[in-house]
Order: structure tokens, then sequence, then C-alpha cells
């Protein structure tokens, strides 16, 4: 019993050590972006800004700074998660007004796009208070 219990916690330790790496590299990859402006609220509880550099993901936390490049032109920005999408087949990531402004992807309205995580600063952006979780840098 006691080699049993041993070699199922190895396991389970192998497992989870497995999946944090494979959570942080399955992240990047290329695909068809989109931007978008609205003036609801997003997933993560804060009003949509499209003056802002942010996007949303699929399953990235909140806070994960990721750079975008616009495959086409090479220009590259970097925004910070803050909401869930895109919800169209085939989108990888929609960025805000701004940000597709940065890329060059306004006009067009999509775009071919790489992106790659820079930085998970949840811990260093955000800071709880009495109504949730607020950015610091707004």
């Amino acid at each position: 019993m006691i080699t049993i219990r041993r070699s199922t916690l190895a396991v389970a330790i192998a497992a989870f050590a497995l999946l944090g790496t494979a959570q942080a590299n399955a992240a990047p990859g290329c695909g068809h972006a989109s931007w978008y402006a609205l003036s609801s609220k997003t997933a993560s509880g804060e009003r949509m800004n499209a003056a802002k550099l942010t996007a949303a993901h699929r399953s990235l936390p909140f806070g994960t700074r990721v750079l975008v490049t616009n495959k086409r032109n090479g220009k590259s920005v970097v925004v910070r998660i803050n909401d869930r999408g895109p919800f169209i087949r085939g989108r990888v990531i929609d960025v805000s007004k701004a940000a597709a402004k940065d890329i060059g992807m306004v006009s067009s309205g999509t775009a071919q796009v790489c992106y790659q995580i820079v930085a998970d600063t949840r811990a260093s952006s955000q800071k709880i208070s009495g109504k949730g979780i607020k950015d610091v840098d707004g």
C-alpha cells in the first residue's frame, strides 16, 4: 500500500509539473484576429475601453500581457488580456481598437497575427479593492 501511495503521489506531482509547463507553452500561436470597440463590461468586470491596449482571449488568465504581431506588416503591440473571446470560429484573439490601430488592422478589420505571452502580471498589476479586483494601470 505504501508503494502505491508514493507512486501515485509521484505521478500526481509529475502531472502537475507537466501541466504547468504545457499551459505556459500552449498559449503562443498564430491565427486570425479581429478588433472590437464596445462600451459594455468585459469578462474581467472592467468596462471596455477601446482606447486602451487590451484584448480578449479564450483561456489566458486576465492580466496576462501578450505581444501581438501583424504578419502582413510586422508591426507589434503588447496588450493586456481583460476579456473572453473571440466567439467567431477561426479567430484566435480580439484586440481593442487602439491595439488594432498600432498594428495597422483597423481598416481591414481583421489580420493574420502571431501572439506570445510577454508576462503574466496579474499579481503586480492588480490590487484588491472593496468591489473586487481593479487594475492599477487603469
